[in-house]
């Protein structure tokens, strides 16, 4: 018998799901795709002012939190032809980056971050720039569309000057899809959902708010479904929204996460 045979798996992301849905079904288990990310709209103005104060070395530290964050400053910096300044400020700033995606996006533009997080989340980045004093320093913080008030706060409470930049606003998901997947997940339907990003874990959560279905969308998590994690950070996402049973590889990958989510299935299975 095959490792996931018979289980109804909820794809909350919307990249890469004819490939993910082949993982799942070469297990025995059905694919079913519940787009959760909502979309994700670049806000060109505000983004050029930034690449212009980024370009002119108005920060002391510029914090990278995502790697298609830094893909999408430098191509904004090549369309108002600062690209070359960008990479050269960029060299010679002191960079903080988080996950590997965003160390590898920096390397491939040349670029190398003095510090990096320790386990790919939030509070790995605040660990490792810990050893450094922010006060009074000017922080550019690049987020992707989604707040970190935890990095947030702590730069607060170190006295630095930090400027958000966000090359993409999150707009929500269809209220239809969002209407069946908390529908599907109240009532059982489901026996795993595979966040691939923190801001599927706000949406849906925030639309089982807004329909006062949240205490039993824990309680689903708690008892029937699994939720299953690409990640730390999504699953720390998960956690700060108070569910606690969450399965996630340790190294970030899809792959990985839904191996992960058969081997657990199969050590129940044992038990």
């Amino acid at each position: 018998m095959k490792k996931l045979e018979g289980k109804k798996i909820a794809l909350l992301g919307s990249r890469k799901i004819e490939e993910i849905s082949k993982i799942v079904e070469n297990m025995g288990g059905v694919a079913i795709s519940r787009p959760a990310q909502g979309t994700s709209l670049r806000v060109d103005t505000k983004l050029k002012e930034h690449i212009e104060l980024i370009s002119s070395g108005e920060f002391d530290w510029i914090l990278f939190t995502t790697g298609i964050g830094v893909e999408t400053l430098y191509n904004t910096a090549q369309e108002i032809a600062k690209g070359e300044e960008f990479i050269k400020v960029l060299q010679n700033s002191q960079i903080a980056a988080r996950g590997y995606k965003t160390v590898n996006m920096l390397k491939k533009l040349g670029v190398a971050s003095q510090v990096r997080d320790d386990d790919g989340s939030t509070a790995g980045l605040i660990r490792s720039l810990e050893a450094y004093s922010l006060k009074n320093k000017k922080v550019a913080l690049q987020l992707h569309g989604d707040p970190a008030p935890k990095l947030i706060q702590w730069l607060e409470e170190q006295k630095a000057q930090s400027e958000e930049i966000l090359p993409y606003i999150h707009h929500p998901p269809e209220a239809e899809v969002m209407e069946k997947l908390l529908s599907e997940l109240l009532n059982g339907e489901l026996d795993a959902a595979v966040f691939t990003s923190t801001p599927q874990v706000r949406n849906l959560i925030q639309f089982a708010r807004e329909q006062g279905a949240e205490d039993r969308l824990q309680k689903a998590f708690s008892e029937k479904v699994i939720a299953l994690a690409v990640g730390k950070v999504t699953a720390q996402a998960l956690y700060d929204e108070g569910i606690d049973r969450v399965i996630f590889p340790e190294h970030e990958r899809m792959g990985s996460a839904i191996v992960e989510l058969a081997n657990h299935y199969q050590k129940i299975s044992v038990e």
